[in-house]
């Protein structure tokens, strides 16, 4: 039997396997066991894949707890929409909002301390895509997302939806200041 011709029998699975082609399925099967393996490997040395906590909420509930937290750390307000610059104090819960088309409030973090990033959208899917470090999360509407970030470099970090979300979505762009 070859795997180019048609089979000359109509009932092909019943002939048998020639060599070269279980030569071919013993090869795609060592090569796909060792990248599964490969993939726990770098999961757990690798420090490249979050692990992060995901918990059901409603849009409510998580719009509450974010705007607690603006309310009690707002230092500023930036941008053309007066989006809130919020500075999160160490070891403390920063809440973002995904909602079309923006990501709120700007974050202002400091270097060297761990805080507790929460995530969630308030309408569609979203993604949440931290650049130039590529973290990336898909962002839900009710869940939250929970990640520990420590900041090792000060600068300006951009946030990208990379999840196709509408129109506006070129626009959705936001803001974590690390100073």
């Amino acid at each position: 039997m070859s795997a180019i011709l048609p089979p000359a029998q109509r009932i092909w699975w019943k002939q048998p396997i020639d060599k070269i082609e279980w030569t071919w399925i013993l090869i795609a099967l060592t090569w796909s066991l060792f990248m599964f393996g490969m993939m726990v490997y770098w999961h757990i040395n690798g420090k490249q894949n979050l692990s992060n906590e995901v918990y059901k909420t409603t849009r409510e509930m998580y719009a509450a707890k974010a705007e607690k937290m603006v309310q009690e750390h707002q230092v500023r307000t930036e941008t053309e929409r007066n989006t809130p610059v919020v500075k999160v104090p160490e070891g403390g819960d920063a809440y973002l909002v995904a909602r079309l088309w923006e990501w709120w409030p700007i974050l202002e973090l400091e270097k060297g301390k761990t805080y507790r990033l929460h995530l969630s959208a308030m309408d569609y899917q979203h993604g949440f895509s931290l650049q130039p470090v590529n973290i990336n999360i898909q962002v839900l509407p009710g869940y939250e997302h929970v990640v520990n970030i420590t900041p090792n470099k000060e600068g300006i970090y951009s946030i990208v939806c990379n999840e196709y979300c509408g129109i506006g979505h070129h626009t959705m762009l936001g803001r974590i200041y690390v100073k």
